[in-house]
């Protein structure tokens, strides 16, 4: 797929992973439609990314069904259509065993990471189908395939979202929608409290996420490699 006037989605785009996916789009000759919960943040984001291209962006909580359902309505309106769309909002409680997480904390783990998907997905399928096609993209995590101590909810939404996302996969092939998830390993962002710093220059950078996210876009319409897995390539020896 050829990015050059196509119009793409990305949730979380403000930070970290989303932001540089966003960049990477809009250098490609997209346009962006970029989501957080924050307005502050969107309305930062959008101003950098303007340089760059066309650029438009709202608050969304995507555990909201409805807020989800109007963002990408204001899209369509915006830009004219969907054609890609990347699931990237997702939350973290980490270092708390199942007795210790809160049950609001599993709550918005599960609402955020696995039925904001649905939500998106649910959305904009038609209006993909409505431009002939489109690519879907879920960023997972290496940590829906192996589980950890401390980890549950997180683990869970993770196992949860790639069972889905490959069930849909299947489903809407043949409307020339593809579909793919990313399980990275280590990301160096300030996702889950984490801190970005010189001495974490080992793990992935966001940049990486957004190389392969261009890559499966660009590749001949016949192939679809469903899942990706990327992990650094020299983590500290043990």
């Amino acid at each position: 797929m050829s990015l050059e006037n196509k119009v793409a989605v990305v949730t979380g785009g403000t930070k970290g992973i989303g932001f540089a996916i966003a960049e990477a789009f809009v250098r490609s000759g997209a346009s962006v439609f970029v989501t957080a919960r924050n307005l502050a943040d969107v309305s930062a984001a959008v101003e950098e990314l303007s340089k760059h291209g066309k650029v438009g962006g709202t608050d969304c909580d995507v555990r909201n069904e409805e807020q989800v359902r109007s963002m990408l309505a204001d899209c369509e309106r915006v830009f004219g259509g969907v054609d890609v769309l990347i699931n990237n909002a997702g939350v973290g409680f980490f270092g708390k065993t199942v007795e210790e997480i809160t049950p609001g904390e599993f709550r918005q783990t599960i609402e955020t990471n696995l039925l904001g998907v649905y939500y998106a997905c649910h959305y904009a399928i038609p209006l993909m189908k409505k431009r002939g096609g489109g690519y879907i993209i879920n960023i997972s995590s290496l940590a829906g395939q192996n589980a950890h101590p401390r980890m549950a909810a997180y683990n869970a939404s993770k196992f949860a979202l790639n069972g889905f996302t490959e069930a849909m996969m299947q489903e809407v092939r043949h409307d020339n929608i593809k579909v793919s998830y990313i399980c990275p390993g280590s990301v160096n962002t300030e996702f889950g409290d984490d801190t970005i710093s010189d001495e974490k220059a080992w793990q992935l950078q966001p940049n990486d996420i957004a190389q392969v996210v261009i890559d499966l876009l660009k590749i001949d319409p016949r192939a679809l490699p469903s899942k990706v897995e990327i992990r650094p390539s020299k983590p500290p020896a043990k």
